[in-house]
């Protein structure tokens, strides 16, 4: 069972405290908007986690720093030669009006064509790109599952593609059930991989502890490359956080 609540360490920091059953304390900041969270064990008391977190004063804020210098990308409008990503490339969109159902497709290096009925609102063009993108994104995730259940010995029962707003990705471990953010669909294949990877080492492993860390390092030396490089791509307007 965990305990959740706020702790205000200075007039402009506050930290999300999450007490669970653990050994040692766990800092992290979490893009894009540099919150802070700190696992700590059951038994220590707010004053500790507070003289903890101002010990790492100067580590939070080189974090925050970077965060806060992140690109972003603004609202999409869905107009013409707008930049629009895919598997972390950039690509131009290109807008072709027709009198049928609305389709996606890429044929060059440069453009992301949609063909769309005219005067299709900005909701419309933006549900045809995101159901583009879920279609593409789920030609790729079973390929990558029945690899990585091999490597470690464990079996995925169900998976799932939608939007969320704060995780990359997130899991059901008694029911072996994993969730992919559908803005994956926009970064490269191996952070993609990485986030599955990380969703099934927790089937092993439910806390973000040494071991879990180890299972990672051991399955996928490279994840905290394949993190960081996540977390330094232009995101969208929205909140997320890994």
């Amino acid at each position: 069972m965990e305990e959740v609540k706020v702790l205000h360490i200075t007039s402009n920091l506050s930290i999300d405290v999450v007490r669970k059953d653990i050994k040692n304390m766990h800092l992290a900041v979490y893009p894009p908007t540099g919150r802070v969270r700190i696992a700590t064990p059951l038994n220590v008391n707010d004053e500790a986690v507070r003289l903890f977190a101002i010990s790492k004063i100067a580590w939070i804020r080189k974090h925050q720093r970077h965060f806060k210098a992140q690109d972003r990308q603004s609202p999409r409008e869905f107009k013409q030669r707008e930049s629009h990503y895919f598997q972390g490339k950039r690509f131009l969109l290109r807008i072709t009006e027709h009198e049928a159902p609305a389709r996606v497709e890429i044929k060059t290096k440069t453009y992301i064509d949609l063909f769309i009925r005219p005067n299709s609102t900005i909701e419309q063009k933006q549900i045809a790109i995101n159901e583009w993108y879920r279609v593409e994104l789920k030609k790729l995730i079973p390929d990558i599952i029945e690899k990585w259940e091999k490597k470690i010995g464990i079996s995925v029962a169900e998976w799932q593609v939608k939007q969320m707003k704060t995780k990359w990705g997130t899991c059901n471990i008694e029911k072996k059930r994993i969730w992919i953010n559908l803005e994956l669909a926009k970064k490269p294949i191996h952070c993609l991989e990485y986030i599955i990877v990380h969703e099934m080492i927790h089937f092993i492993e439910r806390h973000h502890n040494d071991r879990f860390m180890a299972l990672m390092d051991k399955y996928i030396p490279q994840w905290k490359f394949f993190k960081e490089e996540l977390n330094r791509l232009p995101v969208s307007h929205g909140e997320w956080d890994y």
